[in-house]
């Protein structure tokens, strides 16, 4: 009998909330969004929270939170990698979509739950597993 060894466990890095919050403003910012659309996919924390985080004060955030930014990271990564054109890249999701019931992508996940944003991430990650 064949026995395998296990390959040991490497514990997650942990993520710097700051580093993450910047990057979820900097892509809200390419996709033109408004803070009303921020809040919403963030999870609407309070505003007061908002406005801080968006000012760079992190002191907590919540790992519903991170989970949430991380959604929208690989949202913006999968479409950077399946258009060419920046633009038709930020502009997508703006555009109807029948998968999503003719709503836009954006429509969907400020629906308000995390598995709104994993819907849309699971699309994208379909549609560019050709590539992948």
């Amino acid at each position: 009998m064949l026995q395998t060894r296990e390959r040991p466990q490497t514990p997650p890095r942990p993520v710097d909330p700051a580093a993450a919050l910047r990057g979820f403003f900097a892509i809200m910012q390419t996709w033109g969004l408004s803070a009303d659309d921020a809040r919403a996919l963030l999870g609407a924390p309070a505003e007061r929270t908002f406005y801080a985080w968006r000012a760079g004060n992190a002191v907590r955030v919540p790992m519903d939170t991170l989970r949430r930014i991380g959604y929208i990271a690989g949202i913006y990564k999968a479409l950077e990698l399946l258009y060419s054109d920046p633009h038709m890249a930020d502009d997508w999701i703006n555009r109807p979509n029948r998968t999503f019931g003719g709503q836009t992508p954006l429509q969907r996940m400020r629906a308000g739950d995390v598995t709104d944003l994993a819907a849309v991430r699971g699309y994208l990650d379909a549609a560019r597993a050709p590539w992948s």
